[in-house]
């Protein structure tokens, strides 16, 4: 029997066009709300809302966390007055916590250089080059890195063509330097990672197989201590990297959206203040009277 947690999955892979990644993460946070209240949806109160946040924040949850749940819920509760599997929303009075700011982690144009200065002896050093140039080119994520395919380039017009959050499909152009290592990665070795089974993903593993989020991790984590680069950061710091280096160098805030495919400028607006901040180090560390 379909149940109401399986109806709604379904109506965001079908109606909404959310991707399966997005879909897992609201099915595991209503999974955790059933097991802990353990009570038909339609009898669920305020209340009970109210004491699986408080659980929630006495396991220590970060607020930002929590604030997922809420989003989860209130879709979730959304679908079901629609579907009248409901006939009151138990989320109406309750309220977002309030989040901090962060930052995000970027590094600069010189950690760039030393993480892209990669020495090409071998197959996998070029994939590993032109996988990392295409993703700083870019500011791509790690799964949409991850899940290209070889039709999604289009090495003439220089574009890269990706799905990202929400099903939101966006065209990247490619910079003639990622474009270089793209071609020679494409053309002279990529072929010869192939092991028995064919298929197209961009990006192959050393088993001829489509490279995983693990995998990408593992190599950039090597790539950093064999380049000495003593940070601490994380492939989606190379998409951020990118959008700053955009800002610093004079890119105008909506072409940056645009290309990290925010729906909300507001999202992108953070990148002035990473800037803002960087200006404000490198006053303090250059003007003689800082």
């Amino acid at each position: 029997m379909v149940n109401e947690i399986d109806l709604f999955c379904n109506y965001l892979l079908i109606d909404k066009k959310y991707s399966k990644n997005t879909i897992e993460s609201y099915r595991s946070d209503l999974d955790k709300l059933d097991k802990f209240i353990n009570k038909k949806v339609a009898l669920i109160t305020e209340d009970d809302i109210k004491k699986y946040l408080k659980y929630l924040h006495d396991n220590n949850e970060s607020k930002r966390t929590i604030a997922r749940n809420i989003s989860a819920l209130r879709t979730y509760y959304k679908f079901l007055m629609i579907e009248k599997k409901v006939n009151r929303n138990p989320l109406e009075n309750i309220e977002m916590p309030k989040l901090d700011r962060k930052l995000p982690n970027t590094l600069d144009e010189t950690d760039i250089d030393k993480l892209l200065d990669i020495k090409l002896v071998d197959q996998f050093s070029y994939r590993n080059k032109a996988m990392l140039e295409l993703m700083y080119a870019t500011g791509l994520r790690v799964s949409e890195l991850i899940n290209l395919k070889i039709h999604d380039v289009d090495i003439d017009m220089a574009l890269v063509r990706t799905m990202g959050k929400g099903s939101k499909e966006r065209i990247i152009p490619i910079g003639d330097y990622a474009l270089y290592f793209l071609k020679e990665y494409l053309i002279k070795y990529r072929s010869g990672m192939l092991k028995k089974e064919y298929n197209d993903y961009l990006f192959l593993n050393n088993h001829g197989k489509q490279m995983t989020r693990q995998g990408f991790f593992k190599i950039l984590k090597k790539i950093a201590t064999e380049n000495k680069i003593n940070k601490d950061f994380s492939p989606h710091t190379i998409r951020h990297s990118f959008a700053t280096h955009l800002l610093n160098n004079g890119a105008d805030l909506r072409s940056i959206q645009e290309l990290l495919g925010h729906s909300d400028i507001t999202t992108t607006q953070i990148y002035t203040h990473v800037s803002n901040r960087q200006l404000r180090e490198n006053y303090d560390e250059f003007h003689p009277h800082s």
